[in-house]
C-alpha cells in the first residue's frame, strides 16, 4: 500500500493470498439463517502482505488495511482481540497491512487477512495453538477463514467450513473486476438467490460440473459484472468468484493468460496470478 512506513523491526512480509470460489452451489437454508453450500476453494499465488511488529504494552494497532474500514471492525483486528481472548495473553501488536486484493471482490481478502493474523501472532505470541483451534476461532470471524488456516485447496460444505483436501490443475488465471465492491450479505439475503441446488460430488465437479448460484442476483443487481463475465466469455469459460464482482477465466499458460489481459478494456482492473493448492501462508509459517 503506497505510504505505509513499515519500521525495521516488524516481522515479514506475512502473505495473506486471495483465493477463487470455482463454483458455488447453494443447496439449503438453515434455521439460524446461515446458507449451506457446495464450492471449491483454490489459492492465488496473489495477494496481501502483512508485517507485524509484538508491542511492549497490551495495545492492537492497524496500519494500512482496507481504506474507510474503522480499525475495530478490521478483521486483522478482530483476530488478534479473538486469539488474546481466547488464550488469556496480554501481548500487544502493531499489524501492517499492504492492500492489495480488492474490497468486495469476492477473493475473500478480509477472510485471508484474519488468517494470516491468527496464524502469525500464534506464533510470535507464543501461544501454541494448533490448526483445529485456530481454524475453530477463524470460523467466529467467517465461514472462509478456516480453509486459509489450514492453507489446502479444498472442497468445501456445510456454511464452507467442512473441508475436504482437494489436488486440482494449477492454470494460470486471468482476474478480472469490474471495480464494484460487492456486499455478500445482500446477495444471501435476496429473496431471487437459488437456495435448492442438489448436491454433487468432487467426482461430479472433477468432470466439469459446476457453476455459480449467485450469478444471477449479481447480474441483476451489478450490470457491470455481467458485462465483463460476457467479454471474458469471449477467450475462455469465465465465473465470477464468490459473491463477486471479481471474473475470472483459467489458461493453461501464463503468456495465454498475459495476452488476454492486453486485451481488456482499460476501465476494468486486471491482473494474472497462478492458481495453487498450497497456500503460500503454509509455505512461510513452515
Amino acid at each position: 500500500m503506497t505510504g505505509l512506513q513499515i519500521p525495521a523491526s516488524a516481522q515479514g512480509p506475512w502473505p495473506a493470498p486471495a483465493k477463487l470460489n470455482l463454483f458455488l452451489h447453494i443447496t439449503g437454508r438453515r434455521a439460524d439463517g446461515y446458507h449451506t453450500l457446495q464450492t471449491v476453494f483454490q489459492f492465488l499465488d496473489y495477494g496481501d502482505r502483512l508485517y507485524f511488529d509484538v508491542r511492549k504494552d497490551a495495545a492492537i494497532h492497524r496500519h494500512g488495511g482496507p481504506a474507510g474500514l474503522a480499525p475495530q471492525v478490521d478483521l486483522c483486528v478482530r483476530a488478534a482481540r479473538l486469539l488474546r481472548q481466547h488464550t488469556g495473553s496480554r501481548k500487544g501488536i502493531d499489524i501492517y497491512n499492504e492492500k492489495i486484493i480488492p474490497t468486495g471482490g469476492g477473493l475473500g481478502g478480509g477472510s485471508s487477512d484474519a488468517a494470516t493474523s491468527l496464524v502469525v501472532l500464534n506464533r510470535l505470541w507464543g501461544l501454541d495453538l494448533d490448526s483445529i483451534e485456530l481454524a475453530a476461532l477463524g470460523l467466529q470471524l467467517g465461514a472462509d477463514v478456516p480453509v486459509f488456516i489450514h492453507g489446502q485447496a479444498a472442497w468445501a460444505e456445510g456454511v464452507g467450513e467442512i473441508l475436504t483436501p482437494v489436488t486440482l490443475p494449477e492454470p494460470w488465471y486471468l482476474v478480472v473486476n469490474p471495480v464494484v465492491s460487492i456486499s455478500t450479505a445482500d446477495i444471501f439475503s435476496d429473496v431471487e438467490l437459488t437456495r435448492d441446488t442438489p448436491g454433487m460430488t468432487i467426482r461430479d465437479f472433477l468432470s466439469g460440473g459446476g457453476h455459480n448460484d449467485c450469478e444471477t442476483v449479481v447480474r441483476r443487481m451489478y450490470p457491470e459484472v455481467g458485462a465483463v463475465i460476457d467479454w471474458l466469455n469471449g477467450y475462455a469459460t469465465a465465473r465470477m468468484t464468490g459473491t463477486g464482482g471479481c471474473v475470472f477465466a483459467a489458461f493453461e499458460t501464463e503468456a495465454r493468460a498475459r495476452t488476454v489481459e492486453r486485451q481488456v478494456p482499460q476501465e476494468w482492473s486486471r491482473f494474472v496470478a497462478r492458481g495453487v493448492n498450497r497456500s503460500p501462508l503454509l509455505a512461510a509459517i513452515t
